[in-house]
């Protein structure tokens, strides 16, 4: 297939972003908008895009000029009758897009192929609302599409052989890395991204940890670029939701449950950034910070975190003002257990364990170099293990590839190492006990190992097997 002009629907961040990206690589562009407002906007977004460009180096000014002369502005979408290729970028409503198609279908010459990019929504819906259902398939871009460098190239059972080949071909052409997915909500990367995020307001809304604590455990310690509640607030807690719900709807599965917490921030207008207020943004509330001191402890388990701590002054008495256990259980008043994962020490205690044993816990770690977390139970392993847990999943029912799982994370969420990668960095049989101690406690299938996972340490290997 050879695609010389290519329309885009919709001339929002996303649209904008889109068309930007065609014309780039050389290719015409057709962008189409409802009303003459609606144009003028996109075409300052696109302004304003290869407008930072230039200002950064990254662009010549010949070069932009270039870019927005491919670029064909107008509010008739029958101005997309010679494209080769579609695609919309409208709001994530059904109904909407539905009708969209069934107007591109009637408008389009019969060889055009049509593409959505939506970032959950079922594309064989929107095929069967066309009368080319063959020739209709998923392109998720990721925002700022510009920038990101996966596409989500999507087909259906009904798609013809060979058209999400040349879309995929397209997307290289475009300086992607495309990853072809199967028509399932959320596809590869919503579709795990979305449910960790959703658990980790779970774990909010539960008491386990504060909002901050958990963004540092996942950022720090994890070395994700973003923690989860920063990460909601940048995505939309709105479509974060109704991802959620779409994901539900489909599965009908625990993990795919919307959080009650998440659920009131919505109906509340605490959308995220969007809306100025989210996880993030809310009035500073009044508070005169807990404080406790420690001028002796013991530590068992570390004999580093022991030297660091002598030298910074503290005493080992007989009996100490706190003792901190790394690795094992606190059972005692003053005993805290310490988990030290990367520069993240998570501290939790027992229902013996004072509160100022805690405080004093987490003053001596900040002396030590780390960052404290204080957490009921361990932050890390409820939210990563479970996660990598649903990627096994994926991969075992044959809906992706491991390279194109861990593409698609790295690529899509800036993971600094796919969800394979870091299992096996981390190492197979340490993320399946994990698991286990956690199915023990909640008895909940989202933390029951993935049966791949289990049969991979039980047979003593410690990586996932690649073609």
């Amino acid at each position: 297939m050879v695609f010389e002009t290519v329309g885009v629907v919709g001339l929002g961040t996303m649209g904008a972003g889109i068309a930007e990206v065609f014309a780039r690589a050389g290719i015409r562009v057709v962008g189409v908008e409802a009303d003459q407002e609606a144009l003028d906007r996109g075409l300052g977004h696109l302004e304003a895009s290869t407008g930072r460009a230039l200002e950064k180096g990254r662009l010549s000014a010949g070069e932009r000029e270039e870019i927005l002369s491919r670029v064909t502005l107008t509010t008739s979408r029958d101005d997309l009758r010679d494209a080769d290729l579609v695609v919309e970028a409208i709001p994530e409503v059904m109904e909407y897009k539905v009708a969209l198609f069934t107007d591109l279908d009637r408008i389009c010459k019969p060889s055009a192929v049509l593409a959505t990019n939506t970032s959950s929504l079922q594309v064989t819906a929107l095929a069967a609302a066309t009368g080319r259902p063959g020739r209709v398939v998923g392109m998720h871009f990721f925002n700022p599409a510009p920038v990101m460098g996966l596409v989500e190239v999507v087909g259906t059972v009904v798609t013809e052989p060979g058209v999400v080949t040349s879309v995929s071909d397209l997307a290289v052409r475009l300086g992607k890395t495309p990853v072809a997915v199967g028509d399932r909500a959320g596809f590869v990367v919503n579709r795990l991204l979305l449910p960790y995020l959703n658990h980790a307001v779970t774990l909010l809304d539960h008491g386990v940890a504060a909002r901050d604590d958990i963004d540092n455990a996942m950022r720090l310690g994890v070395g994700l670029p973003m923690g989860p509640f920063s990460l909601l607030d940048l995505i939309g807690l709105d479509t974060s939701y109704e991802i959620m719900g779409v994901l539900f709807e489909e599965s009908r599965s625990e993990r795919h449950v919307p959080s009650p917490l998440l659920r009131s921030y919505v109906a509340a207008g605490w959308l995220g950034r969007k809306s100025g207020r989210g996880f993030y943004g809310e009035p500073a509330a009044e508070s005169t910070p807990e404080k406790a001191a420690a001028s002796t402890v013991r530590v068992e388990g570390s004999q580093e975190l022991a030297a660091t701590l002598a030298a910074a002054g503290f005493k080992d008495p007989a009996e100490p003002d706190v003792v901190l256990r790394v690795g094992e259980a606190a059972l005692g008043e003053r005993v805290v257990q310490v988990r030290v994962t990367g520069k993240v020490a998570e501290l939790s205690g027992s229902v013996l364990t004072s509160r100022q044993a805690v405080l004093c816990a987490r003053d001596l770690l900040r002396v030590a170099g780390y960052t404290p977390v204080p957490c009921r139970r361990s932050v890390i392993d409820a939210l990563l293990y479970a996660h990598l847990n649903d990627a096994v999943h994926m991969y075992s029912s044959g809906y992706a590839s491991i390279a194109d799982i861990d593409a698609a994370m790295r690529l899509g969420c800036g993971y600094p190492q796919g969800p394979f990668e870091l299992m096996e960095s981390i190492g197979l049989a340490k993320v399946r006990d994990g698991l286990r101690a956690l199915y023990a406690e909640h008895l909940s299938p989202s933390f029951a190992p993935a049966p791949l996972l289990d049969q991979l340490v039980t047979a003593g290997l410690d990586a996932f097997p690649r073609a």
